[in-house]
């Protein structure tokens, strides 16, 4: 029989060892998200797989708030994070300084995620769109990969905040396979 751990046994980072600690190649991009619940869930995914940072762009609402504070259990205090206006000038920093942008979105020519290839050194900036519209068709065009995530059921598409866990965990996985 096994016994669950308590949380003090976990043998987490502190926020100070956090922000020491040598973090993913991984950058997430929120597009013009609308749910604070889902805000706080992708901080704390972001958290849990040591992302570099977090932009929050457009609409998305940013810390303090209670709604996002309710599902990042902390992690605002941990993950560096921006907020940008403009998610396509961001884009465009972000590929003038080397960053391989990938939306995550179903568009033509996108590659599913179990079948994508990564270079283990190679910051990726991952951008997940809006919960009804996606990521925009401008960023979309942007985009130097589109990553879809598989889907065999009768819905079209995953809740924003499972997606990125969904992906970030498949990336960062795949990173640490290379190392």
């Amino acid at each position: 029989m096994s016994r669950k751990l308590e949380n003090s046994e976990l043998d987490r980072l502190d926020v100070t060892s956090f922000k020491e600690a040598e973090k993913a190649p991984i950058i997430i991009i929120l597009d013009n998200v609308r749910s604070l619940n889902n805000i706080g869930s992708v901080f704390r995914t972001a958290d849990a797989f040591l992302v570099k940072k977090i932009y929050l762009c457009g609409i998305t609402a940013t810390p303090p708030h209670k709604d996002i504070r309710k599902t990042a259990l902390g992690a605002t205090e941990s993950v560096d994070w921006e907020y940008r206006k403009d998610t396509l000038e961001l884009v465009d920093e972000l590929k003038k300084s080397g960053a391989k942008i990938v939306s995550v979105e179903q568009a033509e020519n996108s590659v599913m995620l179990n079948n994508y290839q990564i270079d283990s050194e190679e910051t990726l900036a991952l951008i997940f769109g809006n919960e009804v519209k996606g990521v925009s068709q401008d960023v979309v065009s942007a985009s130097d990969t589109i990553l879809e995530i598989p889907q065999f059921g009768t819905k079209h598409s995953l809740n924003i905040s499972v997606s990125t866990g969904v992906v970030v965990w498949d990336i960062w996985s795949k990173q640490n396979a290379l190392k």
